[in-house]
């Protein structure tokens, strides 16, 4: 996981008056609602991705077996505009697409239509078992989320790659009925490693609880704070002192700043981060770390 930046055009912004529901400037929940007080909340990433191939629907229900309430995906954009469900930005790592398409290198998402990437094997790279497991689309996976009783960290992925995909993704959203206030206020945040494009969502939906992914110096939290609710880095070199700048400060909805931890996937790991009072942890584990955690 690395950093990016991301810029919206005002072309962009045209039209999306309707997104915004009207007091939406309401404080929201997430994964929490300020500094823990008990267990941190285990996040599925990429579904239960230990257990089954990630970002599929196969990887949502490994996690709703598990009784894991939170998964996170990864949302990019197809040559002709749909949304799908995948973390890489090219199809090699988990899908058939050098079988399917040989002469299509490099195999990036933004370069095949949905049909194409339709016809892929995305469970296949992980095993027998899950054979014929498809990439998603972001209208597939919220249906399973749903169908599950979930909730959802959505991850806006390469947002550099794909101007615009915040508005894309809040329309689909709201097709999906995952802009209603209750999803709103309990079921979903949105986050991604582009501080522009979590100020995009802030901006087109004031009631969306977002995160930045990534460890902003503790001089320049104040400035995430204008627009954000979460300040999630990953797990390595995370201190209790920097978690504790984090909760004194408080977030675009007035609540303090939480923090979510990546990617987490062993015991000594998720005690060790929840005593560094993190909110929640993100792991392909999950059972192991609610375990440990519990």
């Amino acid at each position: 996981m690395y950093a990016r930046t991301s810029v919206t055009t005002a072309a962009a912004l045209l039209g999306v008056t309707a997104l915004v529901l009207p007091g939406a400037a309401t404080a929201s929940a997430g994964p929490a609602a300020g500094p823990r007080t008990g267990c941190p909340v285990v996040i599925a990433h990429r579904g239960a991705s230990a257990y089954a191939p990630e970002n599929t629907l196969a990887a949502v229900d490994a996690a709703g077996d598990l009784g894991i309430d939170w998964v996170e995906n990864d949302v990019q954009r197809t040559k002709d505009g749909r949304l799908v469900v995948i973390h890489d930005d090219n199809l090699q790592r988990t899908t058939n697409v050098e079988e399917v398409f040989p002469d299509r290198a490099p195999w990036k998402v933004k370069d095949f239509t949905a049909a194409e990437i339709a016809r892929l094997d995305a469970g296949s790279w992980f095993g027998e078992r899950w054979a014929g497991e498809r990439v998603p689309t972001l209208k597939q996976y919220l249906d399973a989320v749903d169908a599950n009783r979930q909730k959802l960290l959505l991850e806006i992925k390469a947002p550099e790659q794909y101007p615009g995909v915040e508005k894309d993704i809040l329309r689909v959203l709201g097709q999906e009925g995952w802009l209603s206030r209750s999803h709103v206020r309990n079921k979903l945040v949105v986050q991604s490693f582009s501080a522009d494009s979590i100020r995009t969502v802030h901006r087109l939906r004031p009631d969306l609880t977002t995160g930045f992914l990534g460890a902003p110096a503790v001089a320049e939290l104040p400035a995430y704070a204008a627009f954000t609710d979460q300040i999630n880095p990953a797990h390595a070199a995370l201190t209790g002192d920097y978690v504790a700048a984090v909760h004194r400060l408080r977030g675009a909805h007035g609540k303090p700043l939480t923090v979510s931890t990546w990617t987490v996937n062993d015991a000594a790991g998720a005690v060790r981060v929840r005593d560094l009072g993190v909110d929640g942890i993100i792991t392909n584990n999950p059972d192991v770390v609610r375990d440990a955690v519990d």
